[in-house]
């Protein structure tokens, strides 16, 4: 016995705005079926002591410490910058 319908099939469909023959509802019906058989078949999984967890892999954080250094000196910085004024750049104005 199927889960789907063909009219829910065709329902979806409409819902999304596509157009779909007999024979693409009933291969949407048989595929469905098939998905839902098979999220059947995990909530049968025991998974009592899996603990939770935001990704598939073990991803761990690979970034350095975010320790405070001295930057370059305000004179280097500036020394190729075409328009600057007190340590700053200056860019022409874009408002009126």
């Amino acid at each position: 016995m199927s889960r789907i319908s063909i009219e829910q099939v065709k329902h979806v469909a409409h819902l999304a705005r596509l157009a779909v023959s007999e024979e693409e509802a009933e291969s949407f019906k048989n595929q469905l079926d098939a998905m839902i058989t098979f999220a059947e078949q995990l909530n049968e999984l025991d998974t009592e002591d899996v603990k939770p967890t935001t990704h598939v892999l073990d991803v761990k954080n690979i970034l350095r410490e975010d320790i405070p250094e001295k930057g370059l000196p305000i004179e280097e910085v500036m020394k190729n910058a075409p328009d600057a004024k007190d340590g700053h750049f200056r860019v022409p104005s874009i408002i009126e």
